[in-house]
């Protein structure tokens, strides 16, 4: 799964950085090429556009918006889940990295 792209959204981008910052280490030492990055959900239109992710994992705080924004995900193409809350709270990037991949087709 050489150069896919893993996009995360939370309500301001900046609770899910350390998150990223943790997937990306577990990416590098599994010799994982990906892309994976943070951003509001008010960037998500934008950004499913510029980038295409291969999939968006949204922060367990904005789950709420999850069937607004599968609209968008689906017309694209690409997954959407929520990050389960236990993962997110413990930061664990290796976990989140992993499921990421599951969604991945």
């Amino acid at each position: 799964m050489a150069g896919k792209t893993i996009m995360l959204a939370c309500s301001a981008g900046m609770s899910t950085s350390m998150l990223v910052s943790k997937m990306k280490q577990t990416a590098e030492s599994e010799g994982k090429d990906y892309k994976i990055f943070a951003i509001a959900t008010s960037s998500v239109d934008h950004s499913l556009e510029a980038e295409h992710p291969d999939v968006l994992l949204l922060g367990p705080q904005v789950a709420y918006m999850q069937n607004e924004i599968k609209k968008k995900t689906d017309r694209a193409g690409i997954p959407l889940a929520v990050i389960s809350m236990k993962d997110y709270g413990m930061m664990d990037g290796k976990s989140v990295l992993h499921f990421a991949e599951t969604l991945i087709k």
